[in-house]
């Protein structure tokens, strides 16, 4: 393969990737040579050439074969080193293929790399009574939460824990997403009783995103009777979604009855403890593989504090924290982490208006602007207005008396008693902490 047609890749990821990864992840790599459909780089550190291959691996090689190469692998490895680092085909042993032909399991999604904290310690302790098998005592367990709380990861923990103890469980985890496409599939070639045998002979049934089904008529009629086939078998099913199934948009009220029926677990949105917490586990993992990398006091406390909505964002931030200072060989100090993320501590500092926040709470709850931030007092319209001035107290810098004069004029006491309501009600109503968690992430977006 020439310079040419690598350059053209290039300019192919840097356009598919964007300008931020394609610098971190796609410029340190230097390739070498390709030699029996495999494609040679050299790479700064084994952290790039593991995450590449795990990353965007899958990324080069449709680039490369795309323009005429006969391309099957890659192979990424540090200049001072004889063997390989990584390649697609060895870092995919992390997606461990399962029975049943459902979606690949994480191997890295275990309870052991679960992280527990009050927001999320009800939907583990859930999953752990699933996972160690015995009779069916939650079915169906129902979890939901906003992205990047740990849904996922505690299905897989869920799956990989069942055939662990019980090898000869035929355990399905799969999408919803796949399920609609398994099911097209099935009625297009006329393989219906293919598709019900393969969904009704499982032991435990895992459907990821339910609410993918919303609106989709018939993959909801055949979800329906299949779950009511295992549930009348005394099978387990395990269900996650971003919201409880009663919000779910577009979803038919019997499959709504049908999911509440059992245990419905949210995973709240994480606290600064948790968040540290899992820095903390990552940095572990970090610190025994490269050593010899420092971590300055206070920069995970920092990182804890500044990137609160997304887990997935936190961690990213993290991984990008190390590959650059395994590059530039320095240390992780606050200054390295400020100057390293800098996008991600903007876009977590998005600035969110009073006016932003009234409307959104009064289109979420369905009612008038003009009686939300008006005089009356009944419930319907007090307890979003509550909810406004909550959100308004911790997504703004706007003092209370400010907050109050933006709603209808009211004094500092009257916000400072519905914010005071508001975080008493949280801790009590899943309904008030879920409203909040789905405005919140409403208003970052």
């Amino acid at each position: 393969m020439t310079n040419d047609i690598w350059a053209t890749v290039l300019a192919a990821l840097k356009s598919a990737l964007g300008k931020n990864s394609y610098s971190s992840w796609i410029e340190p790599l230097e390739f070498k040579e390709l030699t029996d459909g495999v494609a040679l780089f050299e790479v700064p550190t084994n952290f790039i050439g593991n995450y590449v291959s795990q990353n965007f691996g899958d990324q080069i090689l449709y680039h490369m074969n795309h323009m005429g190469q006969e391309v099957q692998r890659l192979q990424f490895h540090v200049p001072s080193q004889a063997r390989p680092a990584a390649n697609p085909k060895a870092a995919k042993k992390t997606a461990e293929p399962e029975a049943g032909s459902g979606a690949p399991l994480d191997s890295r999604f275990t309870f052991d790399t679960f992280v527990v904290g009050k927001p999320n310690e009800l939907a583990h302790a859930a999953a752990r009574r699933v996972a160690e098998g015995g009779p069916v005592t939650f079915n169906p367990l129902f979890l939901y939460g906003g992205v990047g709380l740990g849904k996922t990861h505690l299905m897989h923990a869920i799956a990989h824990e069942l055939k662990l103890r019980s090898p000869e469980l035929n355990v399905l985890y799969l999408s919803a997403e796949q399920f609609m496409y398994r099911f097209i599939t099935a009625l297009r070639e006329r393989k219906m009783m293919d598709f019900k045998q393969l969904f009704r002979s499982v032991d435990v049934l895992m459907v990821d995103d339910v609410q993918f089904i919303g609106g989709k008529d018939s993959t909801q009629e055949e979800f329906f009777h299949t779950f009511n086939a295992l549930v009348d078998g005394r099978k387990q099913i395990i269900i996650s979604a971003d919201r409880a199934p009663g919000e779910i948009k577009d979803l038919e009220e019997r499959i709504k009855s049908r999911l509440q029926c059992g245990l419905v677990v949210d995973l709240h949105p994480t606290d600064y403890e948790l968040r540290l917490g899992i820095l903390q586990s990552k940095v572990e993992v970090y610190a025994a593989q490269y050593p010899e990398l420092q971590i300055a006091d206070g920069v995970l406390e920092f990182l804890a504090h500044r990137i609160s909505t997304n887990v997935r964002v936190l961690e990213g931030a993290l991984t990008r924290l190390f590959a650059f200072a395994s590059l530039v060989g320095r240390e992780i100090t606050l200054d390295l982490t400020q100057d390293c993320l800098s996008d991600v501590l903007k876009a977590s500092d998005r600035k969110v208006t009073v006016e932003e926040i009234q409307r959104k709470v009064s289109e979420h709850y369905n009612i008038r602007l003009s009686d939300m931030i008006g005089p009356k007092r009944v419930r319907n319209y007090a307890r979003p207005r509550q909810i406004a001035m909550y959100l308004a107290k911790q997504m703004t810098s706007r003092s209370l008396p400010e907050i109050g004069r933006r709603f209808g004029g009211r004094d500092h006491t009257t916000v400072m008693h519905g914010v005071k309501r508001i975080e008493e009600l949280k801790a009590l109503d899943s309904q008030i902490a879920d409203d909040l968690e789905l405005l919140r992430r409403a208003l970052q977006e």
